[in-house]
């Protein structure tokens, strides 16, 4: 028989204890010890992977550090894009107190509805939700000011467009990534972005940084852009385009000045445009970057390459007589006519008059290939040789489809479509004495080696021709510009729609270089769909031309090279078309 051992005199602790229980507790606590061992070897070793991943996920972060983007840079160092660090508003929903009167203050600081906001906030399993991103500096103080639990701000770059609507097509603009969008924004984005850096941190359940984890990799800045674009001569040229846009009720329009000597883009502007940093309620209409993107039957102004390749190919001389009368031509079931008959002209008269009934005489002496030769040679049906995202080549056929009636109606701008880029750069071989240059959109320091496509001479005889048009007896003569002599060539195209032509919607087109004896600059003018009672190219585009040349030379520091005021006849002869 066991004896129990006698522990104090109390009568509880006198009872006897059994000895199960003594080593079940021990067994229990060992039980519980091997647990924990298991436990630990478990996640210690076994899937130590997976709860370090649940770890870093919860608490370990890496924070980008971005790189400033570079600038876009005028020719002359002027800024057209910049980026500035401000701030960007978020918040941990489970943190924010409900506070009616506090959040509709946020609210109206962030510009937007109570009922978005607390849409934003009702996820309180979140730990980060964005508000909005990029504010105003004096938007993020006041925010701070109210001092919310569980709204905080984070610094990004914004990009800022000082030259606003004016450069709007050639600079583009970026998303809230920073990334862009349009423009020379998107075509060089790789170059203007740089490369972002970054930081491996651990952060607490409030966004605080406790420590970092790993070495940070610096940010490399992206590098400036210097363009070919005068920021002045842009902003005479679209604002000038605006005018004349809403003086005739027209629907749109563009213009494009080219440095004829460099091939530098001294000034590419459309209207309608828009504010790059302020794109709420934005349309396509607005984005689309028309002397690149549009393309049209160019008219009239087609007609100095059909005289340009007669005259290299030695068929014509700006003398040769051609008869016109009775102002109509008859080819095949078509009939081309003149808007005015002229009788006998000579082949400086067929441009000067733009007599379409000339024109096509002179094209139908000479192969279809030596037409689509020159018209290829100078750019036409091909894409522009610029990085801007949708530029387009336009239309021309190979030369053996063509049936005579179509080679004919193509010799004086129907049949063709070509973009407003393309025909500046197509007039600037007559600025050139017979040679085209290649095109660029950036800074240039030496003038550009160019590939001969007509005879100097022809060139300079074209060129006479087309000061012809300007003056008294022509059809631009409100192309004229003070102190300067100019020298184009109108066109007024009935526009297409569906499988034909719309009734009473044009484009009214001038082409031209100026001075007139050393070509410095080649600028195309388009209005598209003027309304107000005018239509033709000498009256809508024009004097857009005249005012932007002015603007231009003045800039560039052209002396005058005349001292008499434009001799400009108010019944100005009108373009066939």
């Amino acid at each position: 028989m066991s004896r129990s051992i006698a522990y104090t005199s109390s009568p509880l602790l006198a009872s006897p204890t059994p000895v199960w229980r003594s080593k079940f507790i021990v067994a229990a606590i060992a039980l519980s010890f091997a647990g924990l061992v298991g436990r630990a070897v478990y996640i210690q070793v076994i899937e130590n992977e997976f709860f370090q991943r649940q770890g870093e996920v919860r608490f370990a972060r890496t924070l980008a550090l971005p790189a400033s983007r570079g600038r876009i840079l005028d020719r002359n160092g002027i800024v057209l894009a910049s980026s500035i660090p401000v701030p960007s508003i978020w918040a941990i929903p489970e943190d924010v107190p409900r506070d009616p009167e506090g959040l509709k203050k946020l609210a109206s600081l962030l510009d937007m509805p109570l009922a978005e906001l607390n849409k934003k906030l009702e996820d309180e399993d979140k730990t980060f939700v964005w508000l909005k991103r990029q504010v105003d500096e004096s938007v993020g103080n006041e925010i701070a000011a109210l001092g919310l639990k569980g709204i905080y701000q984070r610094k990004e770059y914004k990009r800022q467009y000082p030259e606003g609507e004016a450069a709007a097509h050639v600079v583009g603009f970026t998303n809230v990534e920073d990334q862009g969008q349009e423009g020379m924004e998107l075509a060089f984005n790789k170059e203007l972005g740089g490369r972002n850096g970054s930081r491996r941190v651990i952060k607490d359940r409030m966004g605080r940084v406790v420590e970092d984890v790993r070495e940070q990799i610096a940010p490399v800045d992206g590098r400036d852009l210097q363009l070919s674009i005068d920021s002045k001569v842009q902003f005479f040229a679209y604002q000038t385009l605006k005018e004349a846009v809403l003086q005739h009720k027209a629907k749109a329009g563009s213009v494009v000045v080219l440095d004829v000597q460099t091939g530098e883009v001294l000034a590419l502007a459309n209207y309608p445009s828009f504010v790059p940093d302020k794109r709420r309620n934005l349309s396509g209409a607005q984005l689309r970057n028309r002397a690149l993107t549009d393309t049209f039957e160019p008219g009239s102004t087609m007609k100095p390459f059909v005289i340009a390749t007669a005259l290299n190919q030695g068929m014509v001389t700006p003398e040769t007589k051609i008869q016109t009368a009775p102002g109509r031509l008859s080819i095949g079931s078509a009939t081309i006519s003149d808007s005015h008959p002229q009788g006998m002209l000579s082949v400086t008269g067929v441009i000067q008059k733009s007599s379409n009934v000339g024109t096509v005489k002179i094209a139908m002496q000479m192969p279809p290939r030596k037409m689509w030769e020159m018209y290829t040679q100078v750019g036409f049906g091909q894409k522009p040789e610029l990085p801007f995202p949708g530029a387009v080549s336009g239309r021309l056929r190979p030369y053996k489809s063509w049936r005579p009636i179509e080679q004919a109606t193509m010799s004086y701008g129907y049949g063709v479509s070509v973009s407003l880029f393309q025909l500046a750069h197509a007039y600037t071989i007559f600025g050139r004495d017979g040679d085209l240059a290649p095109v660029t959109m950036f800074k240039m320091s030496e003038p550009a080696v160019g590939v001969s496509v007509i005879e100097a001479r022809h060139a300079r005889d074209v060129r006479q021709m087309l000061h012809l048009v300007t003056l008294p007896g022509g059809t631009a003569q409100k192309a004229q510009t003070m102190g300067y002599s100019v020298g184009g060539k109108t066109g007024t195209a009935h526009k297409v729609e569906g499988k034909g032509y719309a009734d009473k919607k044009y484009r009214g087109v001038f082409a031209g270089l100026a001075p007139i004896d050393a070509p410095r600059i080649a600028v195309a003018v388009m209005i598209d769909e003027p309304s107000n009672g005018k239509y033709f190219g000498g009256d809508t585009a024009a004097p857009v031309f005249s005012q932007t040349v002015q603007q231009t030379l003045r800039v560039l520091g052209i002396a005058p090279d005349l001292s008499v005021k434009p001799q400009v006849i108010t019944d100005a002869v009108e373009e066939s078309f």
